[in-house]
């Protein structure tokens, strides 16, 4: 059992810039997925985003810029 408990020790004084910098953007990247996750699972925001649905596939809501007939 101590072999597991030892596979996740790290060693804070070995860590390098990039360490650091990956292990802020993970931590702060599942934060904010947590709370995109609350925020769209919650059944008081249901109708805000049901209204909001098929905003991707509504073509006619995208000006293009293109003239129709001319």
């Amino acid at each position: 059992m101590s072999s597991f408990i030892e596979h996740f020790q790290t060693d804070w004084e070995a860590m390098t810039t990039s360490d650091w910098v990956g292990l802020i953007m993970t931590v702060v990247t599942f934060i904010l997925m947590v709370g995109v996750y609350f925020y769209a699972l919650r059944p008081k925001n249901r109708d805000k985003l049901e209204k909001n649905r098929f905003i991707p596939m509504d073509d006619d809501a995208i000006d293009s810029g293109e003239k129709n007939g001319g």
